[in-house]
């Protein structure tokens, strides 16, 4: 399986010529630029992005922010599972990094010493993705195209092949995708738990709302209480 893209015909390497070689015609402070972007960046924008989820829904409040907030946590979740099935499918494949079966690519970051199938980044950020748009579209919508560009400057790094991005996409969503009903079925229980928590629910539904929801309930609590009397007395 170590030979999966040794032939210099073979589109797959055809493609990582091409795009890694944007790199070369690229002024060097560009590929710096796309180097903390490959590797950092946009797994902390991915990041941030969750968080920002998060702190909408808790906002916005309401019957599916334990539901969503679920899915948020899910997300992680979803992707710390995807890079450990991913640990047997690169010891399997044993795909060695395009550099070093071929020569005059432009390399953005050394030391890359693990094999190349499945790309880890493309993994995580796609399951995280997947697990936002479980939570919000909109969101997840942006974290997509945020898991295909990362997806892009890992061969414009030159670390790995076009089809180990496929791969690592693929992964990513079929682990957050066909987990997602047994996950939420754990997870949304745990979720409203901790929004009818006095002291935790603030991080499901903002305060203020928080205690609206909870009058509401209470309200309404006492309206029936009151009409049960009622007919009691009526009759």
């Amino acid at each position: 399986m170590a030979g999966l893209a040794d032939s210099g015909s073979n589109p797959d390497v055809d493609l990582l010529y091409d795009i890694n070689g944007l790199a070369k015609d690229a002024p060097p402070w560009f590929d710096r630029v796309m180097e903390f972007v490959g590797e950092y960046g946009l797994l902390f924008a991915m990041v941030l992005l969750v968080m920002w989820c998060w702190w909408t829904v808790r906002r916005r409040g309401g019957e599916d922010a334990a539901p969503s907030v679920a899915a948020l946590v899910w997300a992680p979740l979803a992707a710390g599972v995807a890079v450990l099935v991913n640990v047997p499918i690169r010891g399997f494949v044993e795909r060695p990094r395009p550099f070093n079966d071929h020569g005059g690519l432009e390399v953005l970051v050394e030391g890359k010493t693990d094999f190349s199938f499945v790309s880890d980044h493309a993994t995580i950020t796609m399951a995280l993705a997947v697990g936002l748009f479980v939570a919000n579209r909109r969101f997840g919508l942006v974290g997509l195209g945020i898991a295909l560009l990362e997806g892009f400057c890992r061969v414009y790094m030159g670390v790995h092949y076009p089809t180990d991005v496929v791969g690592g996409l693929a992964l990513g969503t079929a682990v957050a995708l066909l987990l997602s009903p047994p996950a939420m079925a754990l997870l949304t229980p745990v979720m409203r738990a901790i929004e009818r928590s006095p002291r935790a629910g603030w991080l499901i539904t903002a305060r203020g709302r928080h205690h609206t929801e909870e009058g509401r309930v209470a309200a309404g609590a006492r309206n029936g209480a009151s009409g049960a009397e009622e007919r009691d007395l009526a009759a």
